[in-house]
């Protein structure tokens, strides 16, 4: 592996020395890494900004997406290197010598390189003459851009990395089959699947535009659903001579329409309630725990508490329900809806107030709705029931792993977890309940 690397100290070397200019008399307070993408010139805060280096020989990771270089040693860390050219659909001109500029950037806990066209130097400027980004000064998405500011006659486009970063996860991208140990048969078998192709388009082109238009993100926990769909979608685009490929949110959103679990978004008809019930085993004890994710506006939430309050009469109903929708978590303890538009299952449950339809205290004294990202710690104490329905496919793989495990850190021995009906709860330690219409997983 072959590297030349600069340090932060060696690149202010190459900076403008001309603080005999007018400029001088600016106070300098902000100081980017200049370099060039697409023969136009783009800045990033130095602050953010490790090294610089000149790099080959990155190993290749498998069944990554295709602006994701590779990994590389990095004085012994290894690193995944992403090619902002191809992040952001620009020309990559043709490098015989394959040695690319790479500026490695500290973003939090990670260190991820971005490969770049050249690299120039270090600029100085005054913070006041950056001005509001500007769809017209970039072929990058304007909510990537931090600000514009001119400098010796040369407009640079001032990249925010910790955006971009946020919205493609250089560390997902490339451990999209990266899971724990137990569960690495399941991720290898699926990376060894060839992309299939069909109509013109194939698997991975699917995964990636689902991606960019629905944040659902393709792994283990639902491979098998978008294969299938994949295939049946294919055949009937091309038998009505339409494109295969998606090509807006809205062909995105056609496509995943029969993913989700019954009465995903609405109160629970009585069927999958009992369903539910059925699964839940008897537990001793006089109080009964559960966790509601992604809770919405709070249909979901209400119909796991009736659902527990017919069939634990006797004990007492404790349910966290948590959602990172502000706007959602604070609507739903008084959620108000009309008579039509909730089952007749509930009738012992709901009244008519001033506004509307809403449940009686029996039933809203039993959650505890709370404003939460469950991909961050929390306090919560293990509980019987954690249900989960369609979450994890719209998370990155690896907060997907982070919260199995976590869901399996809260569950009290033999607890239950019900998960989205196209979805598989992947690693050691669960037993699948195979009943129906509930896909449930039991923590052994």
């Amino acid at each position: 592996m072959s590297s030349e690397l600069i340090g932060l100290n060696d690149i202010d070397l190459l900076a403008d020395t001309d603080e005999e200019s007018k400029d001088k008399a600016d106070v300098i307070d902000y100081k980017m890494v200049t370099f060039s993408l697409g023969g136009k010139d783009y800045g990033i805060d130095i602050m953010k900004v490790k090294e610089i280096s000149k790099a080959s020989k990155f190993t290749y990771v498998p069944n990554s997406i295709p602006f994701v270089k590779g990994v590389y040693n990095l004085r012994g860390d290894i690193i995944s290197v992403i090619d902002l050219r191809l992040m952001f659909n620009l020309p990559v001109p043709e490098n015989k010598t394959a040695v690319e500029n790479m500026i490695i950037l500290r973003l939090e806990d990670n260190t991820i390189g971005v490969i770049v066209d050249t690299i120039d130097k270090v600029v100085g400027i005054n913070s006041e003459k950056i001005q509001p980004p500007h769809p017209l000064f970039g072929d990058i998405n304007i909510k990537f851009i931090k600000g514009i500011v001119e400098n010796k006659e040369k407009l640079y486009i001032i990249l925010d990395v910790e955006s971009i970063f946020d919205q493609k996860s250089a560390e997902n991208a490339i451990q999209q089959k990266s899971y724990s140990r137990e569960a690495m048969p399941l991720a290898e078998q699926a990376a060894e699947k060839k992309p299939e192709s069909e109509g013109g388009v194939d698997y991975s082109f699917i995964v990636e535009t689902l991606a960019a238009f629905s944040h659902f993100t393709v792994s283990p926990v639902n491979d098998g659903w978008v294969r299938n769909r994949f295939n049946s979608w294919s055949k009937q685009r091309t038998e009505n001579g339409l494109n295969a490929q998606l090509q807006s949110a809205a062909e995105a959103g056609e496509f995943l329409n029969s993913f989700g679990s019954p009465y995903s978004g609405h109160f629970w008809e009585e069927d999958y309630s009992t369903a539910v019930s059925e699964i839940i085993p008897d537990v001793d004890g006089g109080t009964y725990s559960a966790w509601d994710i992604g809770c919405g506006k709070g249909e979901e939430a209400y119909s796991t508490a009736v659902c527990l309050k017919k069939k634990f009469s006797s004990k007492k109903i404790k349910l966290y329900a948590n959602d990172s929708d502000l706007l959602n978590i604070s609507t739903a303890p008084n959620l108000i809806f009309s008579r039509n538009s909730i089952p007749a299952m509930y009738d012992d449950w709901v009244t008519e107030g001033s506004n509307g339809w809403h449940f009686i205290s029996d039933i809203k004294d039993l959650i505890l709705f709370e404003y939460h990202d469950v991909t961050h710690d929390n306090q919560l104490a293990p509980v019987d029931l954690i249900v989960a329905r369609d979450f994890l496919s719209y998370l990155s793989v690896n907060d997907q792993q982070k919260l199995i495990e976590i869901f399996y850190d809260k569950l009290k021995p033999g607890g239950i977890l019900i998960a989205g009906s196209n979805e598989v709860v992947v690693g050691s330690g669960w037993e699948a309940l195979n009943k129906g219409r509930v896909p449930a997983y039991k923590k052994i």
